[in-house]
């Protein structure tokens, strides 16, 4: 085992692609045993973990929005999750809600992804009556295989809601500027 510090820690997107299982097997392979031999790497992975299981609990309790992944959304289903999936292309709206039996709502957003290499997301909420609030999320995981962003918002806050719109533009961001992909909404009835 090596000290408190690493000549070559294992990255951050690395070592989360270890811990959910998403690497191919010869990468896997060489993170577990730099890992095996390394007391830095091997403590950032027990904080990770740490860190990954209190995102779990809050996801799976509809403490908090995220993008997510196909796998993690599979790994939802996999542990018996009830969601309710809602699936748009571009200029697509939608009537929507969550149910008390739903454990998660799921919006697929399809979207070209072909030479994307970040998404953003502008999120503007209108309750009515003039207020409205807006919002970006920066860097939003996606597939650009599946053409697709997977957004999971708080099951828990949505449940509170009066109806509501709800509108989404996703933006492909690059050296030259961002440039509009596609625009949704929702339109969100209490149950």
């Amino acid at each position: 085992m090596t000290g408190t510090h690493c000549a070559s820690p294992i990255e951050f997107a690395t070592l989360v692609g270890y811990w959910v299982g998403e690497l191919p097997a010869a990468a896997e392979a060489v993170v577990e045993e730099h890992i095996f031999a390394c007391a830095y790497c091997t403590q950032r992975l027990e904080e990770l973990t740490v860190l990954s299981l209190g995102v779990r609990a809050a996801v799976r309790n509809g403490a908090m929005p995220v993008a997510i992944t196909k796998p993690l959304l599979d790994s939802m289903r996999q542990q018996g999750m009830r969601i309710r999936e809602y699936v748009l292309a571009p200029g697509e709206r939608v009537n929507c809600t969550i149910r008390a039996d739903d454990d998660a709502v799921v919006s697929r957003l399809q979207v070209p992804l072909a030479g994307v290499k970040r998404v953003d997301a502008l999120q503007s909420l209108d309750r009515g009556e003039g207020r409205v609030q807006q919002r970006r999320v920066e860097d939003v995981p996606f597939d650009p295989d599946a053409g697709e962003v997977l957004s999971l918002p708080a099951a828990a806050e949505l449940r509170k809601m009066p109806a509501h719109t709800f509108r989404v533009q996703l933006v492909a961001v690059d050296d030259a500027g961002e440039r509009p992909l596609g625009e949704y909404t929702f339109a969100h009835t209490p149950s």
